[in-house]
């Protein structure tokens, strides 16, 4: 399982994430924000659980290329 957070209210637009992860990340037409797609938003904090492992490698790269560190990556 791959936990996959991001802090959206803090993102500068960078499009890093989509670029290393455009599988899980796209940027919004409406504000040029970051959105994690199929994502739960709890508090701001938007949240995938994922059961495919071969999205790891990917967005552990997006995380650490943020330049703003809103994203957040876990495998359990």
């Amino acid at each position: 399982m791959v936990i996959i957070t991001l802090q959206r209210a803090k993102c500068i637009g960078c499009n890093y994430c989509v670029e290393l992860a455009p599988a899980q990340f796209q940027m919004s037409k409406k504000d040029g924000k970051s959105v994690l797609l199929h994502a739960k938003d709890k508090k701001g904090f938007f949240t995938l659980k994922s059961p495919d492992e071969t999205i790891f490698e990917k967005n552990i790269k997006a995380k650490e290329a943020c330049p703003v560190k809103i994203i957040s990556v876990k495998q359990v």
